[in-house]
């Protein structure tokens, strides 16, 4: 490309790109627009259309912290565009419903109105669901969890790929275009990885949890009149001290020890239970089998001997599940009965005691006032026979 054909494609003056250039801010290779150059030309028009300065611009770009922007030459610009009227006659779904469809995923409802042709692909995708069948409730929840489990992956993609990727050269003082090509070369190697990954990812995990869901079908259904609502034991566990063990050894020597403990959560858990979230150093943990948690929690406490200690609380009930989460009274229990508990401890409520009471012992607390509820709670400290 050419000096003009630059200034035309990004909407300034021939003038300014020379300035860019002439104060180092868009280096080139040889004098030649490169695609890395370029990629970092865009970026500069848009953070000055944004209003930031040129000094701040200038910074910015000696220091190589600009070179991140060769990521959208990864993506080709698609020059067709569908009205949301035009792709509602492609696809057959209602303009309404596409809003609907576009929204739960998490996208820009602006861009609703400007879709491309890959957009349109995938509108169809989301149609030939349907059509096979699948309830638009269900249907609309499951587009809302894909939306926020691919926007947190490619979150971390961008973020990690920053921190430990980019962030490394910049100390290093590598030249800036040098830094640009370097990181382009990386990425456009790891893109078409990413796919195939997550594919094979998710194969293998939907044939666990369609096994688990086999073997745990009775106990999923809790009331075939009441569709949504799954019978679970509920346990939520954290780490006693967590915030005293920050100010002692730092956030991050403290933030290791809160990632060690999810890892431990994560691969003791039995076979039916997951992690549906992490909230900081607290887990909330479902599963079918309330015995097996059970069993699980008081091991995962009887072996941890190092300081912070964890503490877990567990209850046993009917749910609202909603977009891969867990929701109700049931859920809000759990959690204040885990908060209750102090470190070491295995605080369960009657539901978990009358379930799982042949493999450990319990010793009854009392009726304690959780916060929230009306009505006491009656409580029982879990341990080993």
């Amino acid at each position: 490309m050419t000096l003009a054909d630059v200034a035309r494609s990004l909407s300034v003056s021939p003038a300014t790109l020379r300035r860019w250039v002439a104060e180092g801010i868009v280096p080139l290779r040889d004098g030649e627009w490169t695609p890395a150059a370029l990629a970092q030309a865009r970026l500069v028009a848009r953070l000055r259309a944004r209003g930031h300065s040129l000094s701040q611009v200038r910074t910015a770009a000696k220091q190589g912290r600009l070179a991140f922007g060769y990521l959208e030459d990864l993506f080709p610009d698609a020059d067709v565009e569908f009205s949301l009227a035009e792709a509602a006659r492609e696809t057959g779904l209602e303009p309404e419903l596409i809003r609907r469809i576009w929204s739960a995923a998490g996208f820009n409802a602006a861009s609703v109105e400007h879709l491309t042709a890959d957009d349109l692909a995938l509108l169809a995708r989301f149609s030939a669901v349907l059509d096979a069948g699948l309830p638009l409730v269900a249907f609309l929840q499951l587009v809302r969890v894909y939306g926020l489990a691919l926007a947190q992956i490619a979150d971390a993609e961008v973020k990690l790929f920053h921190l430990f990727v980019h962030e490394p050269l910049i100390r290093d003082g590598a030249p800036v275009l040098e830094m640009a090509e370097e990181l382009s070369d990386l990425a456009s190697e790891l893109l078409p990885l990413t796919g195939p990954i997550m594919d094979s990812v998710h194969q293998r995990l939907l044939q666990h949890f369609l096994e688990q869901d086999v073997v745990g079908h009775l106990e999923l259904v809790s009331d075939e009149a009441d569709l949504g609502r799954v019978r679970v034991a509920i346990a939520f566990a954290d780490l006693a001290g967590y915030t005293r063990l920050t100010e002692e050894v730092g956030e991050e020597e403290a933030l290791e020890v809160v990632e060690r403990f999810i890892e431990l959560v994560g691969a003791t858990l039995p076979d039916d239970a997951r992690v549906v979230k992490t909230i900081g150093d607290e887990v909330m943990v479902v599963g079918t089998d309330v015995v097996g948690l059970a069993d699980w929690a008081v091991g995962l406490v009887a072996l941890s001997t190092e300081r912070p200690l964890p503490r877990i609380g567990l209850h046993y009930g009917s749910a609202l599940y909603r977009d891969g989460d867990y929701y109700g009274r049931a859920v809000n229990l759990a959690a204040r009965v885990g908060a209750r508990a102090t470190g070491g401890e295995v605080l369960v409520t009657r539901e978990v005691r009358e379930a799982a009471g042949r493999n450990l012992s319990f010793a009854a607390i009392g009726e304690v006032k959780l916060k929230g509820f009306d009505e006491a709670t009656e409580l029982f400290l879990a341990g080993l026979r």
